[in-house]
């Protein structure tokens, strides 16, 4: 994969809540670097942020832009710039087969059938996944499930991709086979995650506690603070 251009995600003051719970206040960041790591304990807000990455949540104050645009006005043209990960990706892979999701993903893009079909079998073997073309995809380990939702992202074209909690559900082993592939990507990369050896070559990691970022370093300091925090 080619290099991409030059990559943001701009929160501006954002602040959100649901009902009367606060999740994020007045968090403020520019984000361009490469890989960036997300941590923070469970309702920390981690997931709120990475959702308004493309326009899944909408900030109840505040702007997010991506790429130079305003997530609010624009999430049609954001979502095509921002491919997202779950943690779980039965919530994803929609189709019977394996090719059948990906060329499901390049419907939106490659009109002509035999061209997708060709298209599907080209990105399956990018990510190890060619010998499984025809088999139902349920059928697939965990780790394949996972890299079979990274490469129907992946196949638009993306310039970002956000990933929350990718690792939660797969072993070390497969773990360890998604890091790698992660690490293989152009693309800017923002992850949300536990696994925090996951982050130790990342260009940045941001610490959010209670709705706010409350560190923003290289790994190494980062992940330092929030241990900290955590055993406070």
């Amino acid at each position: 994969m080619s290099a991409p251009a030059s990559t943001s995600i701009v929160f501006d003051d954002v602040r959100h809540a649901f009902g009367d719970r606060p999740v994020l206040h007045g968090v403020s960041v520019e984000l361009t670097q490469r890989r960036i790591g997300i941590v923070g304990a469970n309702g920390s807000g981690k997931s709120t942020m990475a959702r308004m990455m493309n326009g899944l949540i909408l900030p109840a104050s505040g702007t997010v832009t991506v790429n130079g645009m305003e997530v609010r006005k624009n999430k049609r043209k954001v979502r095509r710039e921002v491919g997202f990960i779950f943690s779980d990706p039965d919530r994803q892979i929609i189709m019977p087969t394996v090719a059948e999701d990906i060329e499901l993903s390049l419907s939106r893009i490659v009109a002509d059938k035999a061209e997708r079909r060709a298209r599907a079998h080209e990105v399956l073997a990018d990510f190890g996944l060619a010998g499984h073309a025809d088999q139902p995809a349920h059928q697939l380990s965990g780790g394949q499930k996972q890299l079979l939702a990274l490469a129907a992202v992946m196949v638009v074209g993306p310039s970002i991709l956000v990933a929350d909690e990718p690792t939660t559900m797969l072993d070390l082993r497969n773990s360890l086979m998604l890091r790698t592939t992660f690490a293989a990507l152009s693309e800017q990369l923002v992850v949300l995650t536990h696994d925090l050896e996951m982050l130790d070559d990342f260009e940045r990691v941001l610490v959010l506690d209670d709705g706010r970022v409350v560190a923003d370093d290289e790994p190494a300091p980062a992940l330092a603070y929030y241990r900290d925090l955590m055993s406070r």
